[in-house]
């Protein structure tokens, strides 16, 4: 009998590590079919909830923020490039490009969670390749529809979602609970609601973490 986890990603789509996380932990989950049953939710994080419409250079909007040089800027993006290539996410070679808001991402992957099993991770890897794979404006109407309709989502419910500024109250709560509840960096993923586990980590990684929640889980509801 297998054992099942809870599991919320809080992650951002601005986030290239969150997209080498995900794939990571998709192939961890692969790893111990059979052993445990997942349910896996994404919640939202945004890294610049402030930035405007016209978005910011990459450059220099990591040069601002973390005070990183150009040429620390691209080894970090090797780095990321290949672990990207290990768990099967291809990312633009040059970068992103600019830094987008990233808020009505959040408000149709909210929307997605109640379209059935597996909308909501297929609209989050739509919408990971057309940012880190594609260098696309993540903010354009156009292209987050575009990545509903590879979804295989219904694109004229995903366009009132985006007019009328549906699920915005409800993103917010859910990011301020995860900021009161200490999450400053993502991805972040929590397990059962009490197990965390942080960043962009190897499947082995998540794989060994994940049996070792489960044997704990199971051992707890033998007591």
């Amino acid at each position: 009998m297998s054992t099942h986890l809870k599991i919320d990603f809080v992650s951002d789509v601005a986030c290239p590590w969150c997209a080498v996380g995900l794939y990571a932990l998709q192939q961890a989950l692969v790893n111990v079919q059979g052993d445990i049953s997942t349910e896996l939710h994404f919640q939202p994080f945004e890294l610049n909830p402030g930035m405007g419409p016209e978005g910011q250079d990459l450059s220099e909007h990591l040069t601002q923020k973390y005070g990183s040089t150009p040429q620390e800027q691209a080894r970090i993006r090797e780095t990321i490039t290949a672990r990207g290539r290990e768990v099967g996410f291809a990312f633009n070679p040059d970068g992103r490009g600019r830094v987008w808001n990233t808020f009505d991402a959040h408000r149709l992957l909210a929307w997605a969670e109640g379209q059935g099993e597996g909308a909501q991770l297929r609209l989050k890897q739509a919408l990971l390749a057309a940012y880190h794979g594609r260098a696309e404006h993540i903010a354009d109407k156009s292209v987050l529809l575009a990545a509903v309709r590879e979804a295989g989502l219904d694109e004229v419910a995903a366009n009132e979602v985006l007019d009328m500024n549906a699920y915005a109250d409800k993103v917010r709560a859910v990011e301020r609970l995860y900021q009161q509840a200490g999450v400053h960096s993502v991805p972040a993923i929590i397990i059962n609601d009490k197990h965390l586990i942080s960043g962009g980590q190897p499947a082995a990684v998540f794989e060994q973490a994940l049996r070792q929640i489960a044997a704990q889980t199971a051992w707890d509801a033998d007591e």
